[in-house]
């Protein structure tokens, strides 16, 4: 039996300041609630908690490591806020941003004229917001009583793994992969190459970081698997592309999927048939979508007030019904297999972590005072030029459209994970993610005829 050593690398906050030590100083009657209060607090204060750190695990044969919420502190909130854009036109780009949407006198159709350079603006600006808050996974999960909000979404990404029927050695493509979360995930969880596609060069980099944190980088383009690194897998590769425009041949991929990705596509047709060339012939495609429900009412000014909150938090040039996304997926020429609307009869609803009245230690960040610590934490690191200006802009669009999620959830017009089974059919719920599955069920050839 091999020996297994277990190494916890030090960091220089945490040598003074462990979750024990944070805990002396806390009020009595929190000091109970350790580790967990105590880390979410230090997180919240910008110190990693000793959870997020690096763990190395060795035997004398091989070393692999893994990596949560690798970056989570506020001064790295700080310095990615803006992205690729350099920090003296963070401003700008934020108020050129807001102009696309309507609550700043956009149009939906510039928004769609110009996606590109909206989408990139948006990810730019909100990356860092999203792993300093969510993780490294940007999306929504149907979730479990007693379930962690980081338990669900793996479990949601393992999911749409299984309905894919991936087998080991696999090319898979993630259209829309941002920053790798459930790249990294899916590929170790099925031994299956995976190829990120993403259109924003801030993410690849990051992205690429983490896969080499989480050792899935790759040396010449790939890292491959060995029987030792079971947990590993052939390589992981993150393109520079456009979901309108994929650099790949036809027929090059064994699956396809995307998670709350292809809403941010202009035109819902021309991304699914760009999806269903790289796909070989009866293969799967499954995605988890954002669409509006039949109970949106276009009429209602309220709804149309939530829509563009969600549309101008979450970079969207529109919102599609889920009627129109499976009618664009059938002329795209997928079958739809099976379908869902897992937000229907879910024991908590969707929008949970982002709703103000609920709290949770394990997700202290996206509560209410989680959110109140962090805004004037980008407040105070914005006035003394740790942060750049705008910062404070980014996060108040992006408070505005956890409101509206959580709006549209309650009016039911914004369901979650609609899942179908279509041949390569990802299906959206209402003003939230719903999820489109496409693919096998066991040996069940799917759609691409």
């Amino acid at each position: 039996m091999p020996t297994w050593q277990r190494h916890e690398p030090c960091h220089p906050f945490v040598v003074s300041l462990k979750p024990t030590h944070l805990c002396a100083v806390l009020p009595p009657f929190l000091s109970r609630f350790t580790p967990s209060l105590s880390n979410s607090l230090s997180l919240s204060l910008g110190f990693p908690s000793r959870s997020s750190l690096s763990t190395y695990y060795t035997n004398p044969h091989f070393r692999f490591r893994f990596a949560e919420m690798s970056k989570a502190g506020a001064l790295d909130l700080a310095s990615g806020v803006g992205g690729k854009i350099q920090k003296d036109e963070v401003l700008s780009a934020v108020e050129k941003y807001e102009k696309y949407h309507v609550c700043y006198g956009g149009e939906e159709e510039e928004r769609k004229a110009n996606y590109s350079d909206m989408v990139n603006k948006y990810y730019d600006l909100v990356t860092s917001f999203y792993e300093f808050g969510w993780g490294e996974s940007f999306h929504f999960a149907p979730r479990w009583k007693g379930e962690s909000l980081r338990e669900s979404i793996r479990r949601h990404e393992h999911f749409l793994a299984l309905q894919l029927g991936v087998k080991p050695g696999q090319k898979v493509l993630d259209v829309g992969c941002g920053i790798g979360g459930p790249l990294r995930e899916i590929a170790r969880f099925s031994s299956t190459s995976v190829t990120g596609l993403n259109n924003n060069e801030y993410q690849i980099t990051r992205g690429r970081e983490l896969n080499r944190i989480a050792g899935v980088d790759k040396t010449c383009d790939f890292v491959k698997v060995t029987l030792m690194d079971l947990f590993m897998i052939n390589f992981v590769i993150s393109l520079q592309a456009d979901f309108m425009k994929m650099p790949f041949s036809d027929n090059t991929f064994d699956a396809v999927y995307a998670i709350e990705a292809t809403c941010h596509a202009p035109d819902a047709l021309g991304c699914y048939k760009e999806i269903y060339r790289v796909l070989k012939p009866g293969q799967c495609f499954a995605a988890y979508e954002w669409c509006m429900t039949d109970a949106f009412d276009p009429n209602n000014q309220e709804h149309q007030k939530i829509k563009a909150e969600i549309e101008i938090g979450d970079g969207l040039p529109d919102i599609r019904l889920t009627r129109q996304c499976l009618e664009a997926l059938k002329q795209a020429g997928f079958e739809v297999i099976w379908e869902k609307d897992l937000a229907v009869g879910s024991p908590l609803p969707w929008y949970l972590p982002l709703d103000k009245s609920h709290f949770s230690l394990s997700s202290f960040r996206l509560t209410a005072v989680g959110r109140f610590i962090t805004k004037n934490m980008v407040k105070a690191l914005e006035f003394v030029g740790l942060a750049p200006k705008g910062s404070q802009r980014v996060q108040a669009f992006l408070e505005k459209a956890a409101e509206g999620l959580v709006d549209g959830g309650k009016y039911d017009f914004s369901s979650l994970n609609r899942i179908f089974f279509h041949i390569i059919l990802p299906i959206l719920s209402v003003l939230i993610p719903i999820v489109f599955r496409t693919g096998n069920m066991v040996n069940v050839q799917s759609a691409k005829l």
